[in-house]
């Protein structure tokens, strides 16, 4: 029997939960709704470390509990090892509880160990763990780590934190974690995307970094977009010598990132602290040890390098049009797209049967392979809801759509109301895969392009079909409304709709379920959105992937507009909706070039600008057009012709920007990409280089001059490779161009007579009027070309030539290149003989005796083939004694060799900084030696 002073006790307990409950509510409101507080907490306190099979596990104990923005987490479990000889990991989660991680399964690599001893050993106050090349040192109480660079003892990062600076220690919360490093004020810093970045390609301080899968288009500046890269590279320059690094902090969850100039700090709003530091010391090897971790970038097909599309091909008529039309103007094209115009009411999978009907787009289809042209669609992961549609009935069956309250989550996209397939769910998978065989059975597609999978969401919250209403609603043209028009409601009931910390989300401190997927929604084995959000377009480019190579055993093409750490693996990117303004085609530099370090090398951006220029975006998407510029267009071309994924791209409330619609475009498009098609072997090679390197097809130039400070933050110029700089005019009314001329000799690719000598690195003033675009060539190099054509079917079966770029004037030289050769739709991309080619070449000057030649791996492709080299340029000769004499192809005298003519021309100086006079350089080109590019050659003769 329970006494009345028994129940009294109960009601006083009772009471003091509910007081206290409030009490915490009331402090989470305080610090939502008044200025995040700059310090939290007093950190960990590290308890145990012990050393099990080369890595260390650690115990931390938090010092003191703190209620701001939930409860901490008592006990935390550390693991450090170094992984490699250039690659440390630092993993830090909760020592009780399984927490959410990045799925081992989507990102294969090592798991922590998860053992920890209970015995309590004695640990000194400081001390250290080294590896070849990086140094782990950490201090107990409180806790912190730092990573140095073990040749020059150099801090590369650094958690600890005092008084003085605007950070605190470690804190670790079930949706609130955060740390920082202390950075040095001259370090340089390039990543942390996918954003617009307003200043240029070098991070700067205070600009928000926000990481969170957003679709809001690129025009916006410094906001989170469609992809999340938690990913950075620091370059340094110490004495005159560069040395660079990289970090990466492997998690899903959003998160802000500050950076003060000084100080860089992660607030993130799940999930685990999961490092991986890369040290170096170059860009490139920094690079290549991120994406030996997350996966090499996917090989691409020959055909993908040059492409056209537009939002608003309504019928196949439209498409033999257009293609009828770069052929008649002579501008090159290997690819025609098309958005959602070929589909049923927008639905995946379909064909619109009045204007797509299947009969005449096969025709059209037989038509353009017969010349080597390819078709690629586009697919958006909303499955309309329509039980007569049959994607949508086996999508049903075979339950793939992700959850929320247990029912499939609705949304809105172009078709109205959709489910959303959930491709963490094994099963999702293989019936996306089949949807994609049955597709490709109606209409034999060469690639895919998935798009709006961040993923997009006209509408937020939990929704349903309004009964009587249309949707979507219906615009001009038959155009849809991207309004919402479902019966929603608002759903910040949970915490994981509506957080303790409020990331900046769309830079407005968005609710994080804003026109996407409500975030409590749930995915295969209990996974939330709030988790998994960033994942989703990482997700289906692996299942699009699979389904493709599974097809015929070709290798894939895939183009996502949503990507993560490892997307590369698997897909090439564009950088989303931009706007045709003189500001976005500035931005699309810098853009491409963080998707190189990325690890997405095969990467563009809409060219001539996907919105027109006036555009103006808000809330309900309003929308104000005026027409794009000729003058704009020009340059955007003359730029993109060098973006490694190069498209002309626009939508269809854009007036139509075909490139041969003006004179003068038309001109420029020939130029540039003529020469892009010219440059195709080169390009390819590239192309093989990431796939094995991780190397980026574009880079900055710091990757070629890291010791060169100058370029540090230049954002206006960027190289192909290591030995190609473009410099483009990005300015309205331009006819000039000042570019940077790192230390060495630059000779003009479309005059290879012009010469640039940059003693200790200058600016030059380039003329470059409307038709103009300045491509150089840097000294010591070898480059593969060919002689282009209007498809890359036929410019690949052309005669090579190889231009070599030695210093002006060296009379003790060297140069080399390579060359990689192979069916482009084999899946692998590898040295295999028969299958493949790849050419070293090499060339060097002494004593007056020049030298060429090659060593060729796998030679029976290439002389199966019947490739050659038709012609061979050698810049840069000095000129003293013009003459050629004793000339030898393969130790045979020239005399022997029949059509083969030798001519010298004279450099001519733009800019020369070296001192002295009479300088006189020759360039010397043999015509006609039809060398087998599959056999080893030398090539030899004197100067005097």
């Amino acid at each position: 029997m329970i006494t009345s002073q028994k129940k009294a006790m109960v009601s006083v307990y009772l009471f003091s939960l509910v007081l206290i409950t409030c009490l915490l509510c009331f402090v989470e409101q305080a610090y939502s709704s008044y200025p995040k507080p700059t310090k939290i907490g007093l950190g960990y306190t590290l308890l145990s470390l012990e050393e099990v099979n080369g890595a260390l596990l650690g115990l931390l104990q938090v010092k003191h509990n703190n209620y701001i923005y939930g409860p901490d987490i008592p006990l935390l479990r550390l693991f450090i090892k170094h992984e490699s000889e250039n690659r440390l990991r630092v993993h830090i989660t909760d020592a009780k509880k399984q927490r959410w991680e990045v799925p081992y399964d989507l990102l294969p690599r090592e798991k922590p160990v998860q053992i920890v001893s209970n015995k309590k050993k004695p640990i000194r106050s400081v001390a250290e763990y080294s590896g070849s090349e990086l140094v782990l040192t950490y201090t107990c109480d409180p806790f912190s780590f730092a990573v140095k660079r073990k040749s020059n003892g150099e801090t590369l990062f650094n958690s600890s934190s005092d008084e003085t600076d605007p950070f605190g220690p470690l804190v670790f919360k079930d949706q609130y974690l955060e740390i920082s490093t202390k950075l040095p004020k001259d370090a340089s810093l390039y990543g942390l995307g996918e954003n617009s970045q307003a200043h240029g390609i070098k991070l700067y301080p205070n600009d928000p970094y926000t990481l969170y899968t957003s679709d809001i288009s690129a025009v916006n500046v410094n906001a989170d977009l469609y992809g999340a890269h938690p990913v950075y590279m620091d370059l340094r320059n110490k004495g005159g010598k560069a040395y660079a690094h990289g970090v990466v902090l492997l998690n899903s969850n959003g998160m802000d990132v500050l950076y003060r100039g000084t100080s860089l700090a992660y607030k993130l709003i799940g999930g685990v602290l999961d490092f991986y530091f890369f040290a170096g010391p170059s860009p490139l090897n920094v690079v290549d040890q991120y994406t030996s971790l997350i996966g090499r970038p996917a090989p691409m097909p020959y055909w993908s390098f040059e492409q056209d599309s537009t939002w608003g091909y309504h019928n196949v008529s439209v498409l033999e049009y257009v293609v009828e039309n770069y052929q008649k103007a002579k501008i090159p094209l290997d690819v025609i797209w098309t958005d959602d115009d070929h589909m049923d009411g927008h639905k995946d999978f379909t064909l619109n049967p009045v204007n797509f009907p299947r009969p005449k787009l096969l025709e059209f289809l037989d038509k353009i392979h017969s010349i080597g042209m390819k078709y690629v669609v586009i697919v958006d992961p909303g499955i309309a809801v329509n039980t007569s549609y049959g994607v949508y009935q086996r999508g049903m069956a075979n339950d793939v759509f992700i959850k929320y309250e247990g029912q499939p989550y609705m949304g809105q996209v172009w078709p109205g109301a959709v489910y959303f397939p959930d491709f963490l769910n094994p099963k999702t998978v293989s019936w996306w895969g089949d949807e994609i065989r049955r597709f490709h059975e109606l209409v034999p597609v060469d690639g895919l392009w998935i798009d709006m999978n961040e993923v997009s969401n006209f509408c937020t919250g939990k929704c349903k079909v309004s009964v009587g209403r249309v949707c979507p609603i219906p615009i001009v043209g038959g155009r849809p409304n991207p309004t919402c028009c479902l019966d929603c409601t608002n759903v910040t009931a949970t915490r994981w709709d509506d957080p303790p910390y409020k990331i900046n989300a769309r830079r407005v401190e968005a609710p994080i379920g804003l026109k996407t997927v409500a975030t409590s929604a749930v995915h295969y084995n209990g996974v939330k959105e709030y988790d998994a959000h960033s994942l989703y377009g990482f997700s289906q480019a692996i299942a699009t992937h699979k389904a493709l190579q599974g097809l015929q055993g070709k290798r894939p093409f895939i183009l996502s507009r949503s990507t993560f750490v490892g997307s590369g693996k698997y897909a090439a990117h564009w950088t989303g909706d931009n706007k045709g303004t003189w500001e976005d085609l500035r931005y699309t530099i810098s853009s491409i070039l963080n998707f190189g370090i990325f690890g997405i090398p095969m990467v563009g951006s809409d060219i001539c600008g996907f919105y027109p220029k006036s555009l103006e975006i808000d809330g309900t998407k309003n929308l104000t057009l005026l027409v794009n510029t000729e003058e704009l267009c020009n340059r955007w071309i003359q730029v993109g012709a060098f973006y490694p994924f190069s498209r002309d791209h626009s939508s269809y409330i854009s007036p139509r920007q075909e490139l041969y619609l003006w004179d003068s475009v038309a001109k420029s498009a020939r130029n540039a990409l003529g020469m892009r098609y010219k440059l195709l072997p080169y390009l390819y090679t590239l192309n093989y280089e990431a796939h094995v390197s991780g190397a980026p097809i574009a880079r900055p130039l710091f990757f070629s001059f890291p010791s060169y400070t100058e370029c540090y933050g230049l954002s206006t110029q960027f190289l192909l490779g290591s030995s190609v700089m473009i410099s483009p005019v990005l300015e309205q009314g331009n006819t000039q161009v000042r570019a940077l001329f790192p230390p060495g000799t630059w000779y003009s690719l479309f005059d290879l007579t012009y010469t640039i000598v940059s003693k200790e690195g200058t600016y030059v003033t380039l003329d470059a009027p409307l038709n103009v675009v300045n491509v150089h060539l840097y000294q010591n190099a070898i480059i593969p070309m060919q002689q282009g054509g209007m498809v890359s079917k036929d410019a690949r079966m052309t005669p090579f030539s190889l231009i070599v770029t030695f210093p002006a004037g060296a009379n003790d030289g060297e140069a080399q290149g390579n060359l990689f050769l192979d069916d482009d739709e084999l899946p692998e991309m590898r040295i295999a003989n028969g299958y493949s080619t790849y050419i070293d070449f090499h060339a060097s000057v002494r004593e007056k005796t020049v030298k060429v030649w090659s060593q060729v791996q796998g030679g029976k492709y290439a002389l199966d083939k019947g490739w050659i080299i038709d012609k061979i340029s050698v810049l840069g000769l000095n000129g003293g004694g013009a003459l050629l004499h004793t000339v030898m192809i393969d130790e045979e005298p020239l005399t022997s060799v029949s059509n083969v003519k030798v001519y010298t021309t004279e450099q001519r100086y733009l800019y020369d900084q070296r001192d002295g006079e009479n300088k006189r350089e020759i360039m010397v080109e043999l015509k006609g030696l039809n060398i087998p590019v599959g056999k080893n050659f030398s090539l030899t003769w004197k100067m005097g």
